[in-house]
């Protein structure tokens, strides 16, 4: 297991990276070993990635494996935070909701570069966004994977008070090497948050792999910690009072020009 840790002071945050199979409770003993390991270094906070449930081969697999928010994989983990006396970002869930007799889908929920993966064929597209969640390491502002090319949404939750962007993702091969970092930097610095992005790596199964560099980028733009290849941790410390004081030095809200182009990002209601 490879482990690295930035050397800042306050509130450490854990980033976990795995690379999740058709099996689920594999899946679960492998999160949970790092998971345990987040809490034996001190962390307050751990972050899982997109699909730490599963990685199935085709959607039939993944309708089947899906679960309740209500089910036994999330009570799993309920009981492993509450042992651990820490929280857990479980971000990409497959949640099959109230509407999964009607409708045989499922939600990508938070609480790849082979080929096109078309999600829309058996994921509901969420109906809005949720305001940041205050957590020991500050306001954390939830998005998945996808969310992260679309600046929109990262303003709009910076505005709502958001300290820290979580990108629970399982970049592919293709996407990865090319926009994986570039995008997680440019939401840090145009927000002024710190941005934490857990990632899936390696090889799944015979159908897909992904990127990994699972990292977390302060609000300069400067990444502060980073995964090795493979599964394992990165550990950092969140400096609120830095951010404070770079938000007060470049007040970029403030400059902002809604009368030239408008609200790019809606303040949450």
């Amino acid at each position: 297991m490879a482990i690295s840790i930035s050397s800042w002071e306050q509130p450490l945050v854990a980033v976990c990276q795995v690379t999740s199979t058709p099996d689920k409770q594999q899946n679960f003993k492998t999160c949970a070993e790092l998971v345990r390991e987040a809490a034996r270094l001190g962390a307050c906070l751990a972050f899982l990635p997109e699909a730490f449930d599963f990685i199935a081969r085709d959607p039939a697999e993944t309708l089947r494996l899906s679960e309740p928010l209500g089910g036994n994989l999330l009570g799993e983990y309920t009981q492993l935070a509450r042992e651990c006396g820490l929280w857990l970002s479980l971000g990409g869930f497959h949640e099959r909701g109230q509407d999964w007799e009607q409708t045989q889908k499922i939600y990508n929920c938070h609480i790849p570069g082979q080929g096109p993966m078309h999600e829309s064929n058996s994921t509901i597209p969420g109906p809005g966004l949720e305001s940041p969640v205050s957590t020991p390491a500050g306001k954390i502002g939830l998005a998945i994977c996808y969310d992260i090319r679309f600046p929109e949404l990262s303003l709009a939750l910076a505005q709502a008070g958001a300290e820290i962007l979580t990108y629970p993702s399982a970049f592919g091969s293709v996407t990865g090497p090319a926009h994986w970092e570039v995008l997680l930097r440019a939401r840090a610095i145009e927000t002024q948050c710190y941005v934490v992005a857990a990632a899936q790596c390696g090889r799944h199964h015979e159908k897909r792999a992904s990127y990994g560099h699972s990292m977390v980028v302060d609000p300069w733009g400067t990444v502060v910690a980073r995964c090795s290849e493979g599964p394992g941790l990165c550990l950092a410390r969140i400096d609120l009072n830095y951010l404070r004081q770079l938000r007060q030095h470049l007040p970029v809200f403030q400059h902002r020009r809604p009368d030239l182009y408008g609200n790019l990002g809606h303040p949450l209601s």
